[in-house]
């Protein structure tokens, strides 16, 4: 019994020093990343082709535990379509146009760590997105901006591990997708953007 209750103890003190290690403190963070993304359209069947893009950002997560963290992300973000369409008020069309949207998007995420060490995570969370520019390859010299919505509501989800390099930098790698809510254009058909990326990057600790 004296050992069950000196074990019960031991481990108690373990838990509590590693949140006071970790609780009410901050990390700041960088990131690249590769974007593939594609579009949707709401009650059908119809996905686009994908398009390649690359993702940059920075992050600032705030931890409550050593299980929980909220994270906060601001990152340029490039995504679109392959393979679609231009069609003019003339009733003319080009085909096999690649459109390419380049967002400011702005996560904010609860983090839960798990594993041995707490080095591996899962984050979930609403995002808004802003719309930067856009372009398409058909070089028609249609401003298609125009054409989208200049927001995007969507839901960021993921899974990363971290590698601690030293007490001041960590080293991730983290796979991450976006939903969008919204409809991409400001007029019907309805079409909502998807976004899988894989990312790169590093931590900070803050005092």
């Amino acid at each position: 019994m004296k050992k069950i209750l000196l074990t019960l103890i031991i481990v108690s003190g373990l838990y509590f020093a590693a949140s006071a290690q970790t609780r009410n403190s901050n990390e700041f963070g960088i990131n690249i990343g590769y974007n593939a993304a594609t579009v949707t359209e709401s009650g059908s069947n119809y996905t686009s082709d994908y398009t390649s893009g690359l993702n940059l950002g920075v992050s600032l997560e705030h931890y409550f535990n050593d299980r929980w963290s909220i994270k906060g992300k601001l990152i340029y973000d490039q995504k679109g379509w392959g393979n679609g369409y231009l069609y003019f008020d003339d009733g003319s069309e080009i085909d096999g146009v690649n459109f390419h949207l380049n967002y400011l998007t702005v996560p904010v995420m609860a983090n839960w760590h798990f594993g041995r060490t707490r080095n591996w995570y899962l984050h979930f969370g609403p995002y808004v997105g802003f719309l930067l520019n856009t372009t398409e390859s058909s070089n028609s010299g249609v401003n298609i901006k125009d054409y989208f919505n200049t927001t995007e509501v969507g839901f960021d989800a993921g899974i990363g591990v971290k590698f601690p390099v030293s007490n001041h930098i960590k080293l991730f790698i983290e796979v991450d997708g976006q939903g969008g809510f919204t409809n991409v254009f400001k007029d019907p058909p309805t079409v909502q953007s998807e976004r899988s990326s894989i990312n790169f990057g590093m931590l900070f600790p803050l005092k």
